[in-house]
């Protein structure tokens, strides 16, 4: 009857809440996947043909490929080069300085790679560049 109790007395177990380290963890990974940056590919392979002078281009663009057989592809779907102007018109109404980067096969023919390029300025396209790699 003293003032401190025998802790042996209590049959009490102690638990250790994980609610709010749960709520935690979520809201650490909805935070990231919020900010993460999305790129979007063309979804073929393009061996580009190499370069001295490159430069990075930012990750918010219209990402058009030209394979080795002259498809035009845009997300995965083969567009072709009648197809660049929609697409360009279309997206640039919603941002007007989006560039178009054209990712040409070295194989691609250049008549392809011009007409392509033709199209997205004829659409409006302020900047269109094409994508190589780093020449060394």
């Amino acid at each position: 009857m003293g003032r401190f109790r025998d802790s042996s007395d209590d049959d009490v177990e102690t638990a250790i809440d994980m609610s709010p380290l749960i709520d935690c963890v979520f809201i650490l990974l909805i935070f990231f996947i919020v900010t993460t940056v999305f790129v979007e590919e063309t979804g073929v392979s393009v061996e580009k043909p190499q370069t001295a002078a490159s430069q990075n281009l930012e990750s918010n663009s219209i990402l058009i490929a030209i394979t080795d057989a002259g498809d035009v592809i845009y997300a995965k779907r083969n567009i072709g080069v009648r197809g660049v102007g929609p697409l360009v018109k279309r997206m640039i109404q919603s941002e007007p300085d989006i560039p178009v980067i054209v990712q040409a096969d070295k194989a691609a023919k250049t008549g392809t790679l011009v007409a392509v390029v033709g199209e997205a300025k004829a659409a409006g396209a302020q900047t269109v560049n094409i994508a190589t790699q780093m020449g060394g």
